[in-house]
């Protein structure tokens, strides 16, 4: 029997040797789909980019860190996201075994007992002088699929594709929640501040009341004054639970990024005293596909979709198989192992083609084809959104370092008018309304500012999200 099966094998080996070849051609990733510079960046070749260092050197606050390290570790998003990596890894080290013969060991027992009026039952009587017959087997039997299409051989790289693809979406979801808790961390800096603004505020509503009191009890206004000093300083006062709700809501939202119940997140920096970085290295968007997790994941898709279509048109061609089988068999208990006279052998070897189903082998193909060209459009379009992203990021960062200097100077503008409106009013030079405007427009303008320091920072940290940087 070993010489049947080694011919066989021999043959199939030779098959597979002369006729093997790629039954459809893969499509490779589209090189127009990318341009030759990011809008709002200056023109240039160098690809170094801020995306290529890891998040603990980006970023520099300790809090900030600290918190990433957490969410990293105990984000339940990511580590759903590693739990899909394991499947993905135990179906790519399944796929090698896909051409690896198959061998089941079986031991079966079975008896039969025909009609006395059969012929079986007449001649078994006869024969063995019994009514019944026994029967028991012990063997193996195996079965290999050559892989004369490559179909085998395409369920390797889509399984490896699919593999690498998950990666890429932990990658991607870890660059999402690192800008998130950034993001999120330097939002409650803003209502820091915000919250120490309103205070002094306060303070200083309440001193302007104070001094409007002395001069209505002096006879030098009305009690309209008072009532309109005391409406803004109760407009002053509102904002401060306010900030202190919007505060707490905050903390909450970095509690559910770092995976733990809401408590309050330590803050040992001011947002005054960040500096706002200067990123200008952003490299060249042919760089987006090794660095964005999401472009990668889409050009692994295409690998996905390639492989498919491999894979259903290698449906169409014959399918060479060899079976073999071989181990005891006797009918009677005590010979079952009595060798060689119980040993028993087959092997076959066959071509299959589809006939009848033909059409459905069609159809998934032309699925499989649909959904490659699917893919390359996903792949456009995860190109173009990244590209979109890095763009918006840059004029972000471009224009509200502009709008902040000009907001500087209008708060040092009305700091300074703020104390010539308190000193004319002590002197009688000036009305009490002329005090309160501009108290009221300090107070929007101060907001303001701390808001678009909280822009900045944000807009940073999106231009690194946005180049594919976080997940190193």
């Amino acid at each position: 029997m070993k010489k049947y099966i080694t011919k066989i094998v021999m043959v199939a080996i030779l098959i597979t040797t002369l006729i093997s070849c790629s039954v459809s051609k893969d499509i490779e990733t589209p090189k127009d789909a990318l341009p030759e510079n990011f809008r709002n960046a200056s023109v240039s070749k160098d690809t170094a980019s801020i995306a290529d260092l890891e998040w603990k050197n980006f970023f520099t606050e300790k809090d900030i860190i600290k918190l990433i390290d957490s969410a990293v570790a105990r984000n339940n998003d990511l580590q759903i996201a590693t739990k899909n990596i394991e499947i993905a890894q135990y179906r790519f080290t399944q796929s090698k075994w896909n051409n690896v013969p198959q061998v089941n060991l079986g031991v079966t027992a079975s008896s039969n007992n025909p009609s006395d009026n059969s012929f079986t039952g007449k001649n078994l009587g006869q024969a063995l002088g019994q009514n019944h017959i026994n029967d028991f087997t012990a063997g193996a039997t195996l079965s290999w699929e050559a892989d004369i299409w490559g179909k085998i051989k395409n369920q390797k790289k889509g399984a490896f594709a699919e593999y690498l693809q998950s990666e890429e979406v932990k990658k991607a979801l870890q660059t999402t929640i690192v800008a998130d808790v950034s993001r999120g961390y330097y939002n409650l800096l803003m209502l820091d501040a915000q919250l120490e603004i309103a205070k002094q505020t306060l303070k200083l509503n309440d001193s302007t009341t104070s001094i409007i009191k002395l001069k209505y009890d002096a006879g030098q206004v009305t009690s309209l004054a008072i009532q309109q000093s005391e409406a803004q300083k109760l407009n002053s006062a509102q904002l401060i639970p306010l900030l202190e709700q919007n505060i707490a809501i905050q903390e909450n939202a970095l509690s559910v990024l770092t995976g733990s119940f809401p408590d309050s997140k330590e803050r040992t920096i001011r947002l005054s005293s960040i500096a706002v970085k200067n990123n200008a290295a952003v490299g060249i968007p042919s760089s987006l596909v090794s660095r964005r997790p999401d472009v990668k994941a889409a050009e692994l898709d295409l690998k996905i979709a390639n492989a498919n279509v491999g894979i259903t048109k290698a449906d169409f061609y014959p399918a060479l198989r060899i079976t073999a089988q071989g181990g005891v068999n006797s009918f009677e208990a005590s010979n079952w192992f009595n060798i060689p006279a119980s040993l028993f052998g087959t092997v076959a070897g066959g071509l299959t083609q589809p006939l009848l189903n033909n059409k459905r082998v069609r159809t998934q193909y032309n699925i499989a084809v649909v959904e490659r060209e699917k893919a390359v459009i996903n792949f456009r379009q995860s190109v173009l959104i990244a590209v979109s992203e890095v763009s918006d990021a840059l004029v972000a960062v471009e224009k509200l370092q502009q709008q902040e200097a000009f907001l500087q100077e209008r708060v040092k503008t009305l700091q300074q008018a703020i104390k010539n409106a308190n000193l004319l009013f002590k002197n009688g030079m000036a009305e009490y309304l002329e005090v309160l405007t501009a108290q009221a427009t300090l107070l929007q303008s101060e907001l303001e500012l701390a808001d678009i320091k909280r822009a900045q920072l944000s807009a940073n940290t999106e231009l690194y999200r946005a180049l594919g940087g976080g997940w190193r």
